[in-house]
């Protein structure tokens, strides 16, 4: 809410991450890493986490011939958001599903990543 009572809606509710209490919105994080200038796109979401309640991991598509590790990219992450922003887990991936008019599918992300986390249960 800024000075003159206007409210901004930085993100949707149901994409929002509850870890350890703090409010977390997907798309300030999403902004920092597409600020990387080795990545391409980006998408943050919500993963379920026994201690924290969720957790916050990133897909992230690469620029073509660049390499980053999973340690630099977090590290980065760090550096320029507070330490409970900062993704716990990155997933490098070729691409990100997208709607018709090339909007990222974070709906499609969650639903990958929970088909993934199957699996490996």
């Amino acid at each position: 809410m800024n000075e003159e009572g206007y409210l901004t809606i930085v993100d949707r509710k149901s994409d929002m991450i509850i870890a350890g209490g703090f409010n977390i919105y997907p798309q300030e994080i999403d902004e920092v890493l597409m600020g990387h200038p080795k990545i391409l796109e980006a998408c943050t979401i919500g993963v379920k986490d026994s201690y924290r309640g969720e957790t916050v991991k990133a897909y992230v598509v690469l620029m073509p011939q660049k390499n980053l590790s999973e340690k630099e990219l977090i590290e980065y992450c760090r550096e320029n958001l507070a330490a409970y922003k900062a993704p716990r887990s990155i997933v490098f991936i070729e691409g990100l599903p997208k709607s018709a008019v090339g909007k990222i599918l974070r709906r499609e992300i969650k639903r990958i990543d929970e088909e993934q986390a199957t699996k490996e249960s």
